[in-house]
């Protein structure tokens, strides 16, 4: 899946398209499962050739659900299925060549690029690391590399749908004060007490906050949990899951 509105090579996978089998048929991209390591690595290899690069020459992010945002360069190239020396949800280079992933399998996958090509973003928001700005923070990264938020452009990939992420009020309070109270209809309260948020357009509206254009926001509109047989849902799974990707390479 691509979208129109970024100029580099870009991807955001789907379940389609590997070798895994059984519960995690069949393109799955974590090594951290109960997939065949030979598997996992030829799914790589797939997805990489569409990057224009190896399994092994490509920078991704180690993700905890923080708001950790890292500048990557031609030193964090790393071997596809080996640990991650660090730990970031979001990554941001300016190295022409070097694709960058994140991961998901409902939180929101965002990729954002600067039209001159001065740096792009790879950001995994989850809810926690969106309420706690990694957006702001991937912007900032991306700004010391010379990008300016009226030329980036941003795409959301899919993620868990307004209508499914049922949350408790911690989520819809800890979403109101990271946009500071802007959040008309990002919100459906139900008769339960629990409350359905709409995550990608919450991001969406940090982004605008931030400096990007209205117009240069592209947002999926499929939900993971509704499309399960097609995209990795945490929620859906219970947790036994393989995981998709959004990446992107300045060329």
């Amino acid at each position: 899946m691509r979208s129109s509105l970024i100029g580099a090579r870009h991807a955001f996978t789907t379940r389609y398209g590997g070798v895994s089998k059984g519960s995690l048929y069949s393109l799955n991209l974590l090594s951290n499962k109960s997939d065949d390591p030979a598997a996992v690595r030829e799914n790589w290899r797939r997805v990489c050739a569409l990057m224009g690069a190896g399994p092994d020459d490509c920078a991704v992010t180690n993700q905890v659900h923080s708001s950790i945002v890292r500048i990557v360069t031609e030193a964090d190239r790393h071997k596809a299925m080996t640990p991650v020396p660090y730990e970031a949800d979001g990554i941001v280079t300016a190295v022409k060549g070097l694709p960058i992933f994140c991961f998901t399998a409902d939180c929101v996958p965002v990729l954002l690029w600067d039209e001159t090509g001065a740096a792009a973003a790879a950001v995994h928001c989850g809810w926690r690391g969106s309420v706690g700005d990694i957006l702001k923070h991937a912007l900032e990264a991306m700004a010391a590399l010379g990008a300016r938020p009226e030329r980036i452009r941003a795409a959301m990939g899919a993620a868990i749908g307004f209508c499914c992420f049922e949350t408790d009020d911690d989520v819809p309070e800890a979403v109101t004060a990271y946009l500071g109270g802007d959040t008309e209809g990002l919100f459906r309260r139900r008769d339960d007490g629990k409350t359905m948020v709409d995550l990608r357009g919450a991001n969406a509206r940090r982004l605008v906050q931030l400096g990007l254009r209205p117009e240069n926001i592209d947002l999926s509109d499929e939900c993971t949990m509704c499309s399960h047989d097609k995209y990795w849902s945490h929620r859906y799974t219970k947790g036994d899951r393989g995981g998709q990707a959004a990446c992107i390479v300045l060329e």
